[in-house]
């Protein structure tokens, strides 16, 4: 048997036989490329003695593992290596007859590998001894080149298989409650659930409208007979007092006519008439015979004296009227007038405009705190702040103020302030019930109006899917129609102060005795 210390130096023996043989793996050989070449054959290759076209080592030198020698070398004198390092020279028991040793593959020839590179056209990989290849030569490592360019981008790959869906993950936190979404579209109708179980009373619903007059019922039984009355003093029917004259009546529709009457006696004679107007000319008469010829007995002597004229003929009757003539042309432009007098001023137009209309979301709001209104109906100029519920006044003027709401479940107390000083005051307690309000107030610029009320005990306003508290105002008219000229018109700051429910201004209450 051999120690631990024998033992050791086999190991490091071994070690020293293995590097002898990797060293001694490759032994110089004769064979050598034949550079002779037919007229027929290609200047680019290379022909080897002892075969046509290939070389004489494996045509794909990267597919099998190097070539490895014996275990042990050829020469006979590992055994007086081992006696040596053996403690005592002991000889070793006797080695097993070695094996016939293979042939050692060429050493490698650099000339071969720089007469390939040289040559126009290199020849195939897979005809390149496997030493000329830089991956089996072992060098010193050069300097490290530089960085090149980029190339291009590959072609995208196909996509892969689809992984396997992962084990369901730990259940998160939960978040934060999110605003309250808009109503949705009413989906179509399921199918019918299993009956529930019966819920528990509901509260009491809000008075509905007045019914329609229902239909006139049938006649009731006949009552039975009254009692036998008894006679007074006298049997005799006394007439009551006249009652008072009715009223009028309706002018009835009108009558037949009548028959014709009989014809009445003969009246007598009336005075003269009036004298009536003249007549219209009569017809010009035809021309009557001509006379005998007279005697005459006259003589020649000289003219007359000419006679008077004759008195003035009545005017002719009015001739028809003659057809229309043209029209002339303009006269020359006359002279400017005076500058009448300036009427009065008429109603203006104001150019500004203010309107708001929003509702609550959720019931039962915060005390001492404005009422946010954040479910806008309208509020196009934007002078409304539907978070914070504040109304700001754009202008100076008149403006009005209204909110109708629904109560249920508790007493109401609500108020409509004006920068921090309650102007209505409304309370209700009687519950399911609604209340309104209306009220006009005079505004300046940047001034504040909101609602508010009074505390946890008392703020009943309510809202659902069937009710619904709305704040609603607008502007009536400006102190103003001029509009402001600055591009930002310069408001003031809102008034300071603290949101608390705070005491009527100018209002007494009457002791109680």
């Amino acid at each position: 048997m051999l120690c631990s210390s024998d033992r050791v130096m086999l190991r490091l023996l071994g070690l020293l036989v293995l590097s002898s043989l990797c060293s001694a793996m490759l032994h110089p050989n004769s064979t050598q490329p034949s550079m002779e070449r037919s007229s027929n054959s290609d200047n680019n290759t290379i022909y080897w003695t002892g075969s046509e076209h290939n070389p004489p080592w494996p045509p794909n030198p990267h597919s099998g593992p190097l070539p490895t020698g014996p275990p042990w070398p050829s020469d006979g004198n590992m055994t007086e290596m081992l006696r040596m390092f053996l403690p005592g020279g002991s000889s070793m028991p006797p080695m097993p007859p070695m094996p016939p040793k293979p042939p050692m593959p060429p050493k490698p020839d650099p000339q071969i590998c720089d007469f390939l590179f040289s040559l126009p056209v290199p020849p195939p990989a897979d005809q390149i001894p496997p030493f000329c290849i830089c991956s089996h030569c072992k060098g010193t490592v050069g300097p490290k080149g530089d960085r090149g360019d980029r190339g291009l981008p590959g072609d995208p790959g196909s996509p892969g298989r689809s992984g396997t869906m992962g084990f369901k993950g730990h259940r998160g936190f939960t978040g934060p409650q999110g605003m309250k979404g808009q109503k949705g579209d009413i989906g179509e109708k399921g199918h019918a659930g299993t009956t529930g179980f019966t819920g528990m009373k509901g509260d009491r619903g809000f008075k509905g409208e007045k019914g329609d007059q229902g239909a006139m019922g049938a006649p009731g039984a006949e009552g039975p007979q009254g009692e036998t009355g008894t006679c007074p003093t006298t049997c005799d029917s006394v007439p009551g007092e006249p009652g008072e004259q009715g009223m009028t009546g309706p002018a009835g529709a009108r009558g037949l006519p009548g028959m014709k009457g009989s014809e009445g006696p003969k009246g007598m004679k009336g005075d003269k008439g009036d004298l009536g107007r003249p007549g219209e000319p009569g017809m010009n008469g035809q021309k009557g015979e001509e006379g005998e010829q007279g005697m005459c007995e006259c003589t020649d002597g000289a003219d007359g004296v000419d006679g008077m004229p004759g008195e003035k003929g009545d005017n002719g009757a009015k001739g028809d009227t003659g057809a229309k003539g043209e029209q002339g042309n303009m006269g020359p432009k006359g002279n400017q007038g005076d500058m009448g007098i300036m009427g009065p001023r008429g109603p203006c137009s104001p150019a500004i405009q203010s309107a708001f209309s929003a509702s609550i979301n959720q019931s039962f709001p915060i005390h001492d705190w404005p009422i946010s209104f954040p479910r806008v109906l309208t509020n196009k100029q934007g002078h409304f702040n539907p978070l914070m519920g504040i109304y700001t006044a754009p202008v100076n003027g008149t403006y009005i103020f209204c909110f109708h709401l629904a109560v249920a479940k508790k007493p109401l107390k609500v108020g409509l302030f004006h920068n921090f000083y309650p102007k209505v005051k409304v309370t209700e307690g009687t519950y399911p019930t609604t209340t309104s309000h209306k009220i006009v107030l005079h505004l300046a610029l940047g001034d504040e109006v909101w609602m508010q009320v009074k505390n946890s005990d008392t703020n009943g306003m309510y809202t659902d899917t069937e009710n619904t508290s709305t704040f609603s105002g607008f502007l009536l008219y400006p102190d103003s129609c001029e509009f402001p000229r600055s591009r930002s018109p310069i408001v003031p700051h809102p008034t300071r102060g603290t949101y608390s429910w705070g005491n009527s201004e100018g209002i007494t209450t009457p002791s109680q005795n």
